[in-house]
């Protein structure tokens, strides 16, 4: 590879922005549905699960990152100089696992709550079209992502914030940090009658999950990181700018100023991604499983769909106002359109790099990766169009179905990651003992719940 020297680290506040990307892939599945779901039917004493899961990714995250910040490419380029069959697996397990619409489908039965819409799949089909065309539209992909999901994190968390201080009491803070250890009402860790694929599902969304864990390695990129400073930007559909860009990245020498100057990087980006990503992340399903549990638990109507966020939403507006109830709504809205905004984008960017990769053998002089985004990206929507207008609207189900799929896609990259780190890293700035452990741990997590789950639906 090209050599170039390791460019200086900035400070902690110019380097805020991939995180609040990486945490919109998950405000609208994890940690507005899917654990908020299983707390309102199952209790505090699954929380663990949401716990352990975002620990995991927090690991899993840094590690992609590594391979990012040292050679200013993707980890899908590492991927394939394993093996040149990777990107096929990339491309279909990406495309069939988030191209199902359930953010969409979500977005819209809040949209026909709100404001009396009778035909929900023609409204999800809407929303889909929208964001083909707010991201063919904006100038830069990346800056839109970003401004997009801080604004929705700081208006969205301190509201939540706000209610959970109205309407919950201390009481259930305390079942919470029981929870924490695993500790149920009746039970330890998996209550009796819970679904291991909705528990599945839930773990891997406990953060983004799936492949979009490896978008990671994208905006470190985008944003200038480490050796991402000299890899060329995705252009948007319109712009005029030259659209070629290599996906091959270049490294630094392995010196005393740039091993120093690593350490500095990496420093500084577990601490943004810790407290950007682990800690909002985990903190936003704490506050909003813990206002399920205390508003909706073993109410009924909470199995059917998403009718435990209408249950809160009800329970919100009777006991502080009309204005509060409708407010709770428009937020999941808006939390759920982003998350399906960010996937599509992410995920639009993997099949297109990736059949890329496998099609051609160099990429020297550079590729139209605009192009094929933009191909990846309609193709996506269409396909959504198509389940919707099918009749597969519901969007728990669809989200259910997908987070099982990415769990095991997880359980592969996990691998694959340690493989490629260890393979082509210097030994001075591979993991170590610590985030070994940590990763095989999770590695053996993500298998024995993907078999378990796996010979649960087929031999229950």
């Amino acid at each position: 590879m090209e050599t170039k020297d390791l460019p200086k680290a900035p400070s902690f506040w110019k380097i805020l922005g991939p995180s609040f990307v990486f945490l919109g892939l998950s405000l609208g599945s994890g940690e507005l549905i899917m654990w908020p779901y299983l707390t309102a039917n199952f209790g505090l004493g699954i929380i663990w699960g949401a716990f352990l899961g975002i620990t995991f990714q927090f690991f899993m995250n840094m590690e992609i990152e590594r391979y990012a910040l040292v050679f200013g490419e993707s980890v899908f380029v590492g991927f394939r100089k394993l093996w040149r069959g990777w990107p096929i697996w990339f491309m279909f397990s990406t495309f069939i696992a988030w191209g199902l619409p359930g953010f969409s489908a979500a977005s819209s039965q809040i949209l026909s709550r709100l404001f009396n819409f009778k035909n929900e799949a023609l409204i999800a089909v809407f929303l889909l079209v929208l964001v083909g065309v707010i991201l063919s539209a904006g100038k830069s992909l990346y800056k839109t992502l970003e401004t997009f999901q801080k604004t929705i994190i700081f208006l969205g968390i301190p509201f939540i914030f706000i209610l959970c201080f109205l309407l919950t009491k201390f009481a259930d803070w305390q079942v919470f940090l029981a929870g924490i250890v695993g500790r149920g009402k009746g039970y330890l860790f998996l209550p009796e009658g819970i679904s291991l694929m909705s528990f599945l599902g839930a773990f891997a969304y406990a953060g983004a999950g799936g492949n979009l864990n490896l978008a990671q390695s994208y905006y470190i990129k985008e944003k200038g990181y480490g050796m991402g400073k000299y890899a060329a930007k995705l252009k948007s559909l319109f712009s005029k700018e030259n659209q070629k860009m290599r996906l091959e990245g270049v490294t630094f020498p392995v010196n005393k100023e740039n091993l120093s100057e690593f350490k500095k990087w990496w420093k500084i980006i577990n601490l943004e991604h810790l407290v950007i990503f682990w800690f909002l992340g985990f903190l936003t399903i704490a506050l909003l499983s813990v206002l399920s549990y205390s508003l909706v638990y073993s109410r009924g109507g909470n199995l059917q769909g998403i009718g435990f966020f209408f249950n809160e939403a009800l329970v919100i507006a009777q006991r502080l106002g009309k204005t509060f109830g409708i407010g709770f709504l428009v937020l999941g809205f808006f939390m759920l359109y982003s998350t399906q905004l960010t996937v599509l984008e992410s995920t639009s960017r993997m099949i297109s790099e990736n059949f890329l990769l496998f099609s051609q053998k160099s990429d020297r002089k550079g590729v139209n990766l605009s192009g094929g985004f933009y191909l990846a990206l309609w193709g996506q929507i269409f396909f959504g169009i198509v389940i919707l207008l099918l009749g597969f609207k519901e969007p728990k189900s669809l989200l259910t179905l997908s987070a099982v799929i990415n769990a095991f896609c997880m359980f592969i990259h996990l691998g694959l990651t340690y493989r490629l780190n260890r393979k082509f890293l210097p030994l001075q700035l591979r993991l170590g003992f610590f985030r070994k452990s940590v990763l095989l741990a999770a590695f053996i997590f993500f298998g024995v719940f993907s078999f378990l789950t796996l010979r649960q639906a087929f031999f229950p």
